[in-house]
């Protein structure tokens, strides 16, 4: 049973309907979906209710995001660690944006941008505009205001940047260094919402954009350049949307170079098991010109189709909507890698990891989806220098039956490599080389909440890194890795951000940390834990402490700045406090890894950590005698613990009668506790436990 109940109808309770819940059976209850089964779980959640009601805190509790915060121990699903606001630069647009687009190279220096009503060519390092273009219009033909129009294509083209906009629904193209303005249909869509995608390949434009206003006629063609324009026949796909597209170069046979499309399409299907929408890989042959003037002419001669499939095939369970593509390109064509983001009706999203190999078995062994008959030479789907020669044998069964009978599994085959409850949006995948010299694949994860996730790839389980915030405000709209930097350029409504991938100081308390992270980007040197890998301890794998010095090598061997070390003076000496009997109090220390079991120790006895947010609680309701003494919170992942925070309470003596009667004592900071906080804090604490 889902747990995730809506708060905002219970604060519309009346308190004499929440009275009347507190004290009323469960047959009584007078909301039906908080009535389950289990009375534990109920009564506890009552209480936070209650408590929400009595504080008043309500709308503030919602503001801080309970929900979105990891909660402790749980490492599958989890981030390790959470960071905010990590970018090192940015853009600020002067009005919000609905859709923008990107044209980033590795390593570049310039960012194109383009949104609605404008084109800007910004510096990377700050971010200041070199160049603004004007949008075209077709003059006096088009009474739409270029302000208006919205960017939907930046590519580069051959020696110039093309570009493409909507003009009051009228796609037009150009080149930003020339004056000529060409037509854009079936290269950009009317509006900004359709549906399109584009590819730029040795200056021929590829694209998959509608020709209709109504976003109909939606296909993928080659529109313009070098090569003749060609397009898909009409039955080949049911009301697609297009993902991505690729180009994996074979260098010693570059006659057989395909192109792979990935798309999802309506099902066929329609009984009610059958899932709505299927995932799918084509491909077609960059040398492909059409038929002859007979048959097929302008006609793609080596289309085919496959379904791509995520999931679980045992159980006859999958994730049928492909959301993004991510293509990891190989100096061996056959290993370069397919990261598929794929979402569910059960509102789970997943990735499957696919290889071009694995695709073109399928293409090159797999029967014809209806096709009984012995199959023609050349194999349907060929890439030959002259496709206008094909014979019609061969064309009959790409045009009648270019759906493969075998499904592509992923490399993991019965399970998908990563399953979240996660709403992500987008991949892009970076590769990075550790201490043991070996490669490590790091996927990079946008939310639909406006941060990004980084998940390492070792071995068969992923495991997840860090969370990195970047927005309250906006989802990320573009994503470009640039993997020399090491950064991610990231578009969102309100601005453009820069996301260091190397954020090592969230790991750099101690060598433990820093190896525990698993962060391939990270490793312990004598500076600490610093990008500076060669040379450096880590244990990329398993996070194994076992490959740090003791700590007394560490220390003598420590030469970091003070503001980025940890004390372990500060934390040894702990921190004191005098509290009066008789008042509500708590501790708290902050949670360095979501990955670890926190406890409070004080003298023989032990409790659990009661979690808020990011920090670990210990509640106190009344101080008594047996409240005063030295506390310690502790904190094991795996074979490491550690001292997280100490504290020592001791008794504040309260004279009362020196004490005028309108002043009350002073706590020595907020840790002692007014009721209506109080209430607060317990009821947070308890909502994380039972959430």
């Amino acid at each position: 049973m889902s747990h995730n109940y809506a708060w905002e109808e219970t604060y519309k309770c009346s308190a004499s309907t929440l009275i009347q819940f507190r004290s009323s059976s469960l047959s009584d209850c007078p909301r039906s979906r908080f009535c389950v089964k289990d009375k534990i779980n109920i009564k506890m959640r009552r209480f936070v209710f209650i408590c929400f009601w009595l504080t008043g805190d309500f709308q503030p509790v919602l503001s801080v995001g309970l929900k979105d915060t990891p909660t402790l121990g749980n490492t599958k699903s989890n981030p390790r660690v959470l960071s905010k606001d990590m970018f090192s630069a940015g853009f600020r647009y002067q009005t919000y944006q609905n859709h923008t687009v990107f044209l980033y190279e590795e390593d570049s220096q310039e960012l194109y941008v383009g949104g609605t009503g404008f084109v800007f060519r910004l510096s990377v390092p700050d971010y200041h505009i070199i160049e603004e273009y004007p949008l075209k219009t077709m003059e006096q033909q088009s009474q739409e205001d270029p302000r208006k129009s919205v960017v939907t294509v930046i590519e580069k083209l051959k020696d110039g940047i093309f570009v493409c906009a909507t003009d009051e629904q009228n796609p037009l193209c150009w080149k930003l260094s020339q004056k000529e303005i060409k037509d854009g249909h079936g290269i950009s869509p009317f509006v900004h919402t359709q549906n399109s995608l584009l590819l730029t390949i040795d200056g021929d434009i590829y694209a998959a954009a509608p020709l209709d206003a109504d976003g109909s006629s939606l296909q993928f063609r080659r529109k313009a350049g070098s090569r003749s324009n060609v397009w898909m026949y009409d039955s080949w796909v049911s009301e697609p949307t297009f993902i991505s597209a690729s180009l994996v170069q074979r260098k010693l046979d570059p006659d057989n170079e395909k192109i792979y499309i990935f798309f999802r399409e309506k099902n066929s299907d329609t009984s009610p098991e059958a899932d709505p929408w299927i995932s799918r890989v084509a491909r077609v042959c960059k040398v492909d010109e059409g038929g002859s003037k007979r048959f097929f002419q302008n006609i793609w001669t080596s289309f085919l189709k496959a379904r791509l499939v995520c999931g679980f095939p045992d159980e006859s369970l999958y994730f049928s909507h492909l959301q993004d593509i991510y293509v990891m390109h190989a100096e061996d064509w056959r290993e370069t890698r397919v990261y598929a983001l794929f979402t569910s009706s059960w509102n789970s999203t997943a990735v499957c990891i696919y290889t071009i190999a694995m695709i073109e078995d399928v293409f090159e062994n797999s029967t014809f989806k209806g096709y009984n008959k012995d199959i023609p030479r050349p194999r349907p789907g060929t890439c030959v220098k002259n496709s206008r020669n094909l014979p019609q044998a061969t064309l009959n069964v790409v045009k009648d039956y270019s759906e493969m009978t075998d499904w592509v599994h992923s490399v993991h085959n019965t399970a998908p490599f990563y399953i979240s409850s996660n709403n992500y949006t987008k991949i892009v995948v970076d590769q990075v080389q550790a201490t043991d010299k070996r490669v490590y694949n790091i996927l990079l994860l946008a939310t639909d909440s406006g941060k990004i996730h980084k998940v390492l790839e070792a071995g068969s389980e992923p495991f997840i890194i860090s969370e990195t915030h970047l927005s309250n405000i906006s989802t990320i709209q573009v994503m470009k890795l640039d993997s020399k930097k090491k950064k991610l350029v990231l578009g969102f409504s309100e601005k453009i951000s820069t996301m260091d991938l190397q954020r090592c100081q969230d790991y750099n308390n101690s060598c433990a940390d820093c190896v525990l992270a698993r962060d391939p980007y990270c490793a312990w040197t004598s500076s600490g834990c610093t990008s500076a890998v060669n040379g450096g301890i880590q244990s990329i794998m398993d996070g194994r402490i076992s490959v740090c010095p003791t700590a007394l090598q560490e220390q003598k061997s420590a030469k970091r700045p003070k503001r980025e070390s940890s004390s372990p003076s500060s934390v040894d000496s702990g921190t004191v406090h005098s509290v009066p009997q008789g008042v509500p109090f708590y501790l708290s220390c902050p949670i360095d890894s979501y990955h670890a079991e926190y406890t409070w120790e004080y003298g023989n006895r032990r409790s659990p950590c009661l979690q808020m947010l990011s920090d670990c609680l210990h509640l106190i309701p009344s101080m008594t005698e047996e409240n005063y003494g030295s506390y310690k919170c502790v904190s094991k992942e795996k074979d490491y613990t550690k001292v997280v925070k100490r504290y020592q309470l001791k008794e504040q003596i309260i004279l009362h009668e020196m004490i005028p009667r309108s002043n009350t004592p002073k706590m020595n900071d907020a840790s002692a506790l007014v009721p209506q906080v109080w209430i607060t804090l317990i009821a947070l604490a308890l909502w994380g436990m039972f959430r």
